[in-house]
């Protein structure tokens, strides 16, 4: 077994029942031909083998390390996953989200991942926030470039090419502008008449995402706070500097997609394996042997994101990030794996009172995977502060004294 993989966290690898499920039956009326809805069927039990089930071949270790090594389907995180299209004079893009509804005046946490990453980053983490507020929805989108998230170039369509061969505009006005689409494109879909108190939620990238988001104040007073995991703008700022260098020292590909959970186990780049078997599969994509049509054993497993091609964006994630969390409307909570990220900016902040800051020293970069729980219940903590819904304002002085006049 390797390394990674034999040692113990304190989040379970096993998989444990979900909270009941809440499927919204109106979405089926109110969906159109740009959208499009993919949901389990109730009877999908993919990891329904008991514990210690053996084949005639396989060894009790043989079989342990296998298992560890398996994808889990986003089936068992999420009710279901909708395609949004979004057109512009320019493109079409389909935005991929996987999707658990609220239930009735409960919140919805809309999750935005980090770079090279998707939404199936925050799988684990969603089954963790309906543990612990069983009504509350998750909203999880794959960025533009990343999982099942498409960009048509619209004008080389028409004109018969196949596309300018430029990477997707990944700039921070564009991934905004892309979940504002996705939050009001779900909203339609699902046919709800106001937006449900919102949270937001972002890691790494995603984080300067929300943020910037929240501080634009288009969803107005529909956001009830967001939620920023690892990231500051002065420490991110600096790691740029060796980003291309850590991109060189990563496998290009892999030759199984159990190859690929195992490098990000044993590397630590998650620390969760649970976590790593349903995220990483939807990071990689499997390449056909050059000469064949169809997969082989000398096919290998390919990022879907070129990382490396990003760098013409990658300051402008992170520049302001930390004015603009400051100073935009609505609760502000910080997530870090190490106080030693703080810059000057946010440690004024704190100190006066301007943020909830928590810290999770045991846990890597990939917070929300490393440690689910706890984050989940930090979240649910920041949404019970943040909840409007639960203010109950004392009366005004000239009711009290009608109803006194009355009596």
């Amino acid at each position: 077994m390797p390394q990674g993989l034999a040692e113990e966290e304190d989040e379970q690898d096993d998989l444990r029942p979900l909270p009941e499920s809440h499927d919204d039956d109106s979405s089926s009326a109110s969906s159109a031909s740009s959208t499009g809805t993919i949901r389990p069927s109730p009877s999908k039990h993919l990891f329904a083998r008991p514990k210690g089930f053996l084949t005639s071949n396989s060894s009790p270790s043989s079989t342990a390390s296998k298992r560890l090594l398996d994808e889990i389907s986003w089936s068992e995180y999420f009710d279901q996953e909708l395609y949004l299209e979004h057109a512009t004079p320019s493109k079409k893009i389909v935005y991929h989200v996987y999707l658990t509804p609220p239930s009735q005046k409960a919140p919805l946490f809309v999750t935005h991942h980090g770079a090279g990453s998707s939404g199936l980053s925050f799988a684990v983490l969603a089954a963790e926030i309906r543990r612990v507020l069983p009504g509350a929805g998750v909203l999880s989108l794959d960025a533009r470039g990343h999982g099942e998230t498409v960009v048509h170039d619209v004008k080389a369509a028409a004109e018969g090419a196949s596309g300018s061969g430029e990477g997707p505009d990944l700039s921070l006005s564009i991934l905004s502008e892309d979940m504002l689409n996705v939050i009001n494109l779900t909203q339609k879909k699902m046919g709800w008449p106001e937006l449900p108190g919102l949270l937001l939620v972002g890691h790494s990238l995603g984080g300067a995402v929300v943020t910037d988001v929240a501080y634009r104040g288009e969803l107005k007073k529909a956001v009830l706070g967001y939620a920023v995991l690892d990231v500051v703008e002065g420490s991110a700022i600096d790691a740029l500097q060796s980003m291309q260098s850590y991109l060189s020292t990563r496998p290009t590909s892999f030759p199984s997609l159990s190859s690929g959970i195992e490098w990000h186990t044993r590397t630590r780049t998650i620390r969760n394996s649970t976590s790593a078997r349903v995220s990483v599969p939807s990071l990689l994509y499997r390449a056909l042997p050059s000469g064949g049509p169809y997969p082989s054993q000398a096919s290998s497993w390919l990022w879907r994101t070129n990382l490396a091609a990003t760098q013409p964006f990658w300051e402008g994630w992170f520049v302001g990030l930390s004015k603009k969390f400051l100073e935009a409307k609505g609760g502000k909570l910080l997530l870090l794996a190490g106080t030693d990220r703080l810059d000057k900016e946010l440690m004024i902040g704190q100190m006066q009172g301007k943020y909830q800051l928590q810290v999770f020293p045991e846990a890597g970069h990939f917070i929300q995977e490393d440690q689910p729980g706890k984050t989940a219940m930090v979240l649910a903590d920041f949404y019970r502060r943040n909840d409007r819904s639960a203010l109950r304002l004392p009366p005004k002085v000239g009711d009290i004294l009608k109803i006194n006049e009355l009596h």
